[in-house]
C-alpha cells in the first residue's frame, strides 16, 4: 500500500470516529469521495450548531444587559418602600402600639367617623407594606434572574470553545484527507465573469450579491467580506439588500415564509439535509452556495440533494 493511500485510509478511520483496522486494499476514489462527502456533511453540522448557540449567545448577553439595566429602578423603589415601612414602624413605636378601643376614645367626632378614620388609617398603611412586600420580592427576582442568565452565558462560551476546537480539529483531518487522496488540500475558485440575470427588487441586490462571491473560500462562521458558512453567504446577500436574516439554517428556515418549489423566485432560500444546509436560489433550477471547507461558493444545481424545503424572505 502506497504511503498516500494508507494516510487516507488512516484519516478517513479517525474523523468517522471507528475503531476498525486499516484494511489492506487501497480505497478506490468513489469510496475516497463518499468518506470526504460524509465527513463534510457532518462538520457542516457543528457549524450550524455552533452558529445557532452563537445566537443564543447573542440573546443571552441582551437579557443580561436588561436585567442589569432594570436593577436600579428596582433598587431605588425597593429603598422608597422600605423608607415608608420604617416611618410607619415608627409611628407605631411612638404610639406605644396603642390599641384601637384607646385610638376611638382619644379621638373627636362621633364614634363612627372615628372608627372610619382608624379604618382608613389602617388600609393605607397595608398599602404601603403590600407594596413594599412587592417591590422586595420584584427586586429579589431580578437579582436571581440576573444571576441565573449570567450562569447560561458562562456555560454557553464554554461550550463554544470547545465546538470551536472540534471543528478545527475536524478541518485539518479533513484537510490531510483531501491531501492524502488528491494532493492538494483545497481547491482553488474563480471570480464569475458571466452576465448577472437583473432581477428588480431587493431579491436583485441579494442574487448579484451571491453572483460577485463566487470564488470566495468556505469559511465556518464566517459571511464575508471574503469567506462565507451557508447560511451566512445567505445572510450576507440579503443583507446588502436590507434584510436581517439570522446566521444559521435552521433559524433563516424559521424567519421565512414557506413557499412551494413550483413557486421559487430568484432570491429565495432552498434547504437541505434537514436544516443543516441551505442555498440561495437565482433561477434555472440554479442555486449559488458555500457548501464546505476548502471548496469555493459555486453556482450549481438545485438538485446537489433533495431539497427538505424552501422560503421566502420577508
Amino acid at each position: 500500500m502506497g504511503l498516500r493511500a494508507l494516510a487516507v485510509a488512516v484519516l478517513a478511520v479517525a474523523i468517522t470516529g471507528s475503531g476498525a483496522t486499516v484494511a489492506q486494499a487501497e480505497p478506490s476514489p468513489s469510496d475516497i469521495n463518499q468518506r470526504i462527502d460524509k465527513a463534510s456533511d457532518q462538520l457542516e453540522d457543528v457549524v450550524e450548531s455552533y452558529n445557532a448557540m452563537r445566537l443564543s449567545l447573542a440573546k443571552t448577553k441582551a437579557a443580561e444587559k436588561k436585567l442589569a439595566a432594570s436593577l436600579g429602578p428596582a433598587k431605588e423603589a425597593l429603598e422608597v418602600a422600605t423608607a415608608q415601612v420604617g416611618t410607619i414602624a415608627a409611628m407605631a413605636y411612638k404610639q406605644g402600639q396603642i390599641g384601637t378601643m384607646n385610638i376611638v376614645l382619644e379621638g373627636s367626632g362621633t364614634l363612627l367617623d372615628r372608627i372610619s378614620v382608624l379604618d382608613q388609617m389602617s388600609r393605607s398603611r397595608q398599602r404601603e407594606i403590600d407594596i413594599f412586600t412587592a417591590t422586595a420580592r420584584n427586586y429579589t427576582d431580578r437579582q436571581a434572574a440576573l444571576k441565573s442568565t449570567q450562569a447560561k452565558q458562562t456555560a454557553q462560551v464554554e461550550e463554544l470553545g470547545l465546538r470551536k476546537k472540534k471543528i478545527e480539529a475536524d478541518i485539518k483531518k479533513l484537510y490531510a484527507m483531501r491531501t492524502a487522496a488528491y494532493g492538494s488540500a483545497t481547491e482553488s475558485g474563480s471570480r464569475y465573469t458571466g452576465s448577472i440575470p437583473s432581477i428588480p427588487g431587493s431579491a436583485g441586490t441579494a442574487v448579484r450579491y451571491a453572483y460577485n462571491a463566487i470564488g470566495k473560500m468556505y469559511g465556518w462562521g464566517e459571511d464575508g467580506p471574503d469567506r462565507y458558512d451557508c447560511s451566512g453567504l445567505t445572510m450576507a446577500a440579503w443583507r446588502a439588500a436590507g434584510k436581517s436574516l439570522p446566521h444559521n439554517a435552521a433559524a433563516q428556515y424559521s424567519a421565512t415564509a414557506r413557499i412551494s418549489r413550483a413557486d421559487l423566485q430568484p432570491g429565495d432560500l432552498v434547504f437541505y439535509r434537514s436544516l443543516g444546509h441551505v442555498g440561495l436560489y437565482v433561477g434555472g433550477d440554479m442555486i449559488i452556495d458555500a457548501y464546505r471547507t476548502g471548496e469555493p461558493v459555486r453556482k450549481r444545481s438545485i438538485n446537489i440533494m433533495p431539497p427538505y424545503g424552501y422560503g421566502r424572505v420577508r
